[in-house]
């Protein structure tokens, strides 16, 4: 990418995890980023052809989210700086899956989710010490993903709510390996 081109690209992108589609009006995009319209379709054929560049972007960002994660020893405090580091990241994660319903949304999200799942299950396992399989790690992991989506947004996305939402989940979790007592 060149300078101008990387321009639109991180305006763009961080536009749309914010607001999503709507945020990829390219009238908006130009006064965002301070150059013509024209300069856009110099760069981009189309505002589709602008998506798919929005995409291959994640899906970079994506694998140096997950080459720190594999680096990284604990949730608390490394993970949660991973995150906050990367908040335009994860909140355009959030926004394909919003809009999962689109082919290219759907594909490139799947693709983010593998580069980035496995290695934070893996220190999340370690971390929590809870005696789970990999696998049930996994099942767990995918239903706190759902739902940590459904939750974060550029406002609570901050180091306390990451740290509530990881003891919650490690508290849950936990009762997954417990035995039934039979006191509900």
């Amino acid at each position: 990418m060149n300078n101008r081109e990387e321009i639109w690209v991180k305006k763009g992108y961080e536009l749309f995890a914010i607001h999503g589609e709507i945020g990829l009006n390219i009238e908006q995009l130009s006064k965002q980023v301070g150059i013509s319209k024209s300069s856009f379709y110099h760069h981009f054929a189309d505002l589709e052809g602008f998506v798919e560049k929005l995409m291959q972007y994640h899906l970079q960002q994506s694998k140096i989210i997950a080459e720190k994660e594999r680096m990284a020893q604990s949730i608390d405090p490394e993970l949660i700086q991973i995150l906050l580091e990367h908040q335009t990241d994860i909140l355009f994660n959030r926004q394909l899956r919003i809009n999962a319903h689109q082919s290219s949304y759907s594909h490139t999200l799947m693709i983010s989710n593998q580069l980035i799942g496995k290695d934070f299950i893996l220190l999340w396992l370690k971390d929590s010490k809870l005696p789970l399989t990999f696998k049930q790690a996994e099942g767990i992991f995918d239903l706190a993903l759902e739902n940590f989506f459904l939750q974060i947004n550029p406002e609570n996305f901050t180091a306390e709510w990451l740290e509530s939402y990881f003891e919650n989940l490690k508290r849950i979790s936990a009762s997954f390996t417990s035995p039934l007592d039979g006191s509900d």
